[in-house]
């Protein structure tokens, strides 16, 4: 063989060898950026700083893509379900809620997902009625849905323990702002609730009750009152001073918010006769003492002016005819009758008939 043949076919030989080269560098390349670029690029996207992502309980890694998808924050889904197998995500799935930011990787999204470190929300409920209410109300803001939460609260072996029945377990909760997690489970919550009603009721409130001679669950039902009678909360004492001093004559409370109550209507603006007539044992112009309950779920303060109450020698007190939200008081009925008659005339003079 000739040496120019031979070395061209020696040339033509390293041009493929070198082409080869050049071809697997270009694919190592190729998957090596791919890599790079699923582990380190921004792949997800939204029209704010962070978006929140909420994992149900029990959920799979199908059903977390779904929502994934549904809120539309992924750019390149096949990015991320690649980054899903090499880091395994599949067996790390934990339900809560998360902080997204934006413009984060794959990585960095699959950490925070599968860490389980989830971002806690502050939970927050005030004006509560009934326990219906604070049951959507709560429901509102934690994974669990209302009809799970008040069946939890309506079983006796459930509520028994903290020391309610079905007339008191409202107690329990003190409206407050509190940080928990959004997939904590009814049981958890109630006692959760639970331990901020001790650290509530502590030595020196527990005291002031036991100096009335009233429970703490009594303090509530009485701050019920209260609470639905004013809104001023620099009346709050004075007013439940009105049925403290009540109490202790062993006179009927009469308080108008207990009758409501008994009818399970809160739209009644003008207690009438007919209304009094109602049998229930929240009806307090028929029954003596406090009620079973709390009418509704007492603030703070209601239930601290219960037990800071004004000493004074009221007996009675009546909605200002000027409809400021104050009240007249009033030691004798003489004088309690005179100031009924002028918010009622008022009454009239507006068309509030009932």
């Amino acid at each position: 063989m000739k040496k120019s043949e031979k070395n061209k076919r020696q040339n033509y030989r390293n041009w493929i060898i070198s082409f080869i080269i050049i071809i697997l560098i270009g694919i190592a390349y190729f998957w090596v950026q791919k890599y790079y670029d699923s582990i380190n690029m921004p792949n997800v996207s939204i029209n704010k700083k962070f978006e929140y992502l909420y994992i149900k309980t029990a959920s799979n890694y199908e059903d977390v893509l779904q929502t994934l998808k549904s809120k539309n924050i992924i750019i390149d889904i096949e990015s991320f379900e690649w980054m899903v197998e090499k880091k395994n995500y599949k067996s790390h799935i934990y339900p809560g809620r998360y902080k997204i930011a934006n413009n984060i990787s794959n990585d960095e999204l699959i950490n925070i997902l599968r860490s389980g470190v989830q971002e806690p929300i502050k939970l927050i409920f005030n004006n509560i009625r009934t326990l219906e209410q604070f049951s959507g109300r709560i429901s509102e803001q934690i994974e669990a849905d209302s009809i799970e939460i008040i069946k939890f609260l309506s079983k006796k072996e459930n509520i028994s323990k903290y020391g309610f029945n079905n007339a008191t377990i409202v107690s329990l909760f003190i409206p407050n702002t509190y940080e928990i997690y959004w997939n904590i489970s009814v049981a958890n919550f109630v006692e959760r609730m639970a331990k901020e009603y001790k650290k509530f009721w502590n030595y020196y409130r527990k005291q002031k009750a036991k100096n009335m001679s009233l429970s703490q669950s009594e303090v509530s039902t009485l701050a019920s009152i209260v609470e639905e009678e004013t809104i001023k909360n620099d009346e709050k004492s004075r007013v439940a001073g009105v049925y403290v001093n009540r109490l202790k004559k062993r006179m009927r409370l009469q308080a108008d918010p207990t009758i409501k109550f008994a009818l399970k209507d809160f739209s009644i603006k003008r207690i009438l006769k007919r209304h009094l007539k109602v049998e229930s044992d929240y009806n307090t112009y028929t029954n003596s003492g406090l009620p079973p309950g709390p009418i509704n779920i007492p603030s703070i303060s209601s239930i601290d002016a219960v037990l800071n109450y004004e000493k004074h020698t009221y007996y009675y007190f009546c909605a200002k005819e000027d409809f400021s939200g104050y009240h007249n008081f009033a030691k004798t009925l003489r004088q309690h009758n005179s100031n009924a008659r002028k918010y009622q005339k008022e009454l009239g003079k507006k068309r509030i008939y009932k």
